[in-house]
């Protein structure tokens, strides 16, 4: 099976495991709408003031999503990682230019789906509603997790949630990439591993 199929297939068993009662003529109907592409490491899949033309389902690859603040300074927004969406989502629905990047840090694979193709979708088949809806929860769940994880936790607590929920992505990412994330200086990120080392 050559990796433009396989990526299709992953995409496909990504959406009959969150629906698994979806027949093969729908699923048959969005594999005839999507496209497969490849991105370099550090090439960028999004820039910011680009409208994102489709949603990009990650097969293969590592990418983060960040912005430049007023200082001229990264702060990475996410990370996303096989089997999740590379999408500005908000912007993507409204079609709005994005304000943010997406870009490369491992070579990447993506399976693409156009926006009016997944309109089309929706209209054409309401088990696809329903798909875009719970994305969309999970995308908002996700967002609010973020958010709270700010409000109410320090930046240890922050390290320490992110390295129990994926040990894997650690040694995938920079300590500049995640200190970022995590809101703090990378000396205050080395700091907080030292002591947790100790313990």
């Amino acid at each position: 099976m050559n990796i433009e199929k396989q990526a299709i297939q992953s995409y496909t068993d990504s959406i009959t495991n969150i629906l698994p009662g979806l027949t093969q003529e729908e699923l048959n109907f969005i594999v005839s709408k999507v496209t497969v592409t490849k991105l370099d490491n550090g090439k960028f899949y999004l820039n910011t003031g680009e409208i994102q033309p489709s949603m990009g389902f990650v097969y293969k690859g590592l990418l983060r999503s960040y912005y430049i603040d007023k200082n001229g300074k990264e702060i990475t927004i996410s990370f996303i990682k096989e089997n999740a969406y590379a999408s500005d989502y908000s912007e993507f629905l409204t079609k709005k230019p994005s304000k943010f990047y997406i870009q490369a840090l491992e070579s990447c694979v993506f399976v693409n789906l156009p926006y009016l193709s997944m309109q089309e979708c929706y209209s054409k088949y309401k088990n696809f509603e329903k798909y875009g809806r719970l994305v969309a929860e999970n995308i908002l769940i996700m967002r609010h997790n973020r958010i709270e994880s700010f409000l109410f936790e320090n930046a240890e607590q922050r390290y320490l949630n992110f390295i129990e929920q994926d040990t894997v992505l650690l040694n995938r990412i920079s300590l500049t990439h995640l200190s970022s994330f995590l809101g703090i200086e990378r000396q205050s990120l080395t700091r907080i591993r030292k002591k947790l080392t100790k313990k």
